[in-house]
């Protein structure tokens, strides 16, 4: 083994033809995985960022040098050592996808479990922290970022379809409070950050656009999202000929990674790596203004009218209340409740909590995330 501290000196070497990048980042890692294509090596990489920014540029980079027999690997990018990668490009050919999705950030699943226990937010992304699983500067993880571009690259394998990553709506947990566990206990839910890519209605039933979001959902607690815990990952696939299917595993982790790693070079070495990394194309319209039922927490000082209030402005926006639920008051300056709607399109919802914002009664902004409802 040599190891050496100027990359060059390995895109230079006409006897390597596979090179692995796991530096991270979207700058230098750019430059080598494009130099190496350009120069016929095949690449394994792990670096969803860098595949989510630039992947037409990446595609283009394979088809140009795919008659020299180069490969692109990158199993390791999206849920760990969950194979969703190969299974998607090999075993729906012959299937049509209706919606992807899931649980595939490992540290906030953690840490949105040990809230759901009692823990606080700051409490818990401590403890992630001390434990390795969120950075020093976590925003990539609890932001939602890092689900974001895994959920460009499935939705690129699942419809053909390249979705800028700055375009995806994406909102993560920082917001969410202990309080939101006790509406989700009464709700018989709990609360999971997801990344979604699916297809919606127009003509028939999922015949329109594509939206692709990531947003914390309340669930069902016997839903099988639910059933994904500490730092796991689970993602479902659901499908014309299949119904749905579902893929649970350890979604980070040094082993893991390597072991999808591992994977991508035995493949690219036995030659069972595919020609073409996203083999679907398609020129599916993107539309994230999407529809479903939708939690809304609203923080208020305590004082009469508020439910009526509330009432005419979901009214005014087309938004149907199909529940209120308010805990008993302990600190009339520090109150909450909870609204529930029936299906209605994101925007709706967005401009009510931007009108509910305004009101008097309002002393901070109110939290609104998609209701699973089956």
């Amino acid at each position: 083994t040599t190891l050496v501290s100027d990359v060059n000196s390995i895109l230079d070497d006409d006897s390597i033809d596979i090179v692995v990048e796991v530096m991270g980042g979207t700058s230098l890692a750019r430059t080598v995985v494009l130099e190496a294509l350009k120069r016929g090596k095949s690449v394994v990489t792990a670096n969803k960022a860098l595949i989510a920014e630039h992947l037409d540029e990446i595609h283009t980079a394979v088809e140009q040098s795919g008659g020299n027999g180069v490969k692109f690997g990158y199993e390791a990018a999206v849920a760990g050592g969950i194979p969703i990668i190969s299974t998607l490009q090999h075993c729906f050919a012959g299937d049509i996808i209706n919606e992807i999705g899931g649980i595939i950030n490992g540290t906030t699943n953690y840490m949105l479990g040990k809230m759901e226990d009692g823990a606080d937010y700051d409490e818990v992304l401590k403890e992630a922290q001390d434990l390795g699983f969120a950075e020093a500067d976590p925003t990539a993880d609890v932001e939602g970022h890092d689900v974001r571009a895994k959920i460009a690259i499935l939705a690129k394998l699942a419809f053909g379809t390249t979705v800028d990553v700055e375009e995806i709506p994406c909102n993560g947990i920082s917001q969410i409070s202990s309080v939101d566990f006790e509406y989700a206990k009464l709700l018989n839910c709990t609360i999971k950050l997801i990344g979604t890519a699916a297809r919606l209605s127009q003509y028939g039933e999922r015949d329109g656009d594509l939206s692709v979001y990531v947003a914390p959902k309340m669930i069902p607690t016997d839903h099988i999202m639910a059933a994904a815990t500490g730092c796991g990952n689970a993602i479902t696939v659901d499908s014309v000929n299949l119904g749905t299917s579902s893929y649970f595993g350890p979604g980070a982790g040094r082993f893991p990674t390597a072991n999808s790693v591992v994977a991508d070079i035995c493949r690219v070495a036995s030659e069972n790596c595919p020609a073409d990394p996203f083999p679907l194309r398609s020129t599916i319209a993107i539309d994230n203004d999407y529809t479903s039922a939708f939690y809304i927490r609203i923080p208020f000082i305590d004082g009469l009218g508020i439910v009526r209030k509330v009432g005419e402005l979901a009214e005014s926006h087309g938004v149907s209340v199909n529940s209120i639920l308010q805990n008993a008051i302990s600190d009339r300056m520090k109150a909450d409740c909870v609204v529930t709607t029936e299906e209605c399109k994101l925007s709706q919802v967005q401009a009510l909590c931007a009108e509910l914002e305004k009101e008097d009664f309002a002393r901070a902004p109110p939290l609104c995330m998609p209701l699973v409802t089956n």
